[in-house]
């Protein structure tokens, strides 16, 4: 929950910068990615049809080849999970973002991370060199205190790793403030099977499971979590949340036709 909770809230100010909801993934409802071909053969199909169609499509955890929790995108050499993307089959890939999350082990942690991102987004953008690249680092404030020069020198790469010509187009830093244990990792990678995912090897063919739904995934009470505050004081403003996200939106504009995205230009034409 910890690490997927920034992906949730990146996708949603996605939308309301007024990008499709459907070609926003993941998705404000499961399944979190839904192609969009079927989400308009959903809204053109009758009630009677659509209702029985999206209730199959919400009972399970996802339909292979349809519907996912999460997306992959095949780049240079290798398919890529991607936590944040949009897209759609007339356009590909319009807009990539890569999170990364960490709470404690920030010594050892932090250079791996950083060292992964390069490889990633290397790997993108030679496939999709016209797609908005972004990296979104949440770290947690103690860091500050128990290991004060490693916070400078990762705030101090994070800015570099923004201002290379063949990376990122955008790169922030979320300094996230609450008390309690630290949660345990929850990355889920890039799949179960990396082998599969590359076409390496057969994948099975096998009937899917029908008894696998949606209502057997565990739901976390919201009242249990700890209070969230941010400490972006410490940041400086290249790092911002804020900046990273009109960066973001603002090259999606402006690398694609006039005719594409009329909802968003109308928004960044009248900022509320």
């Amino acid at each position: 929950m910890p690490a997927l909770a920034l992906d949730v809230w990146i996708a949603y100010e996605l939308r309301r910068a007024g990008f499709d909801v459907d070609a926003v993934w993941p998705r404000a409802d499961h399944p979190r990615v839904l192609p969009e071909p079927i989400a308009r053969l959903l809204e053109g199909l009758p009630q009677k049809d659509r209702a029985a169609l999206n209730a199959r499509i919400k009972s399970r955890a996802a339909i292979p080849g349809a519907t996912a929790s999460s997306a992959s995108v095949l780049g240079k050499n290798y398919l890529k999970q991607v936590d944040v993307v949009m897209s759609s089959w007339e356009t590909g890939p319009e807009l990539l973002i890569s999170t990364k999350r960490m709470d404690s082990s920030f010594g050892k942690n932090a250079a791996n991370r950083v060292e992964e991102s390069y490889g990633d987004v290397k790997n993108l953008r030679l496939r999709h060199p016209m797609a908005p690249l972004g990296f979104f680092y949440g770290l947690r404030s103690t860091i500050f205190e128990e290991e004060p020069d490693k916070a400078e020198w990762l705030i101090d790469l994070l800015q570099k790793l923004g201002q290379e010509d063949d990376a990122y187009h955008a790169v922030a830093l979320l300094v996230i403030d609450y008390d309690g244990a630290t949660p345990a990792p929850d990355d889920p990678g890039d799949g179960e099977d990396a082998l599969a995912e590359a076409q390496l090897v057969d994948e099975p063919t096998e009937d899917i499971d029908e008894s696998i739904e949606l209502d057997a995934v565990q739901v976390l009470p919201l009242e249990n979590l700890p209070r969230v505050e941010f400490a972006q004081d410490r940041i400086p403003p290249s790092l911002q949340p804020s900046q990273f996200l009109a960066a973001m939106v603002n090259r999606v504009l402006d690398t694609t036709p006039i005719t594409l995205h009329k909802e968003a230009r109308k928004r960044r034409a009248s900022p509320r």
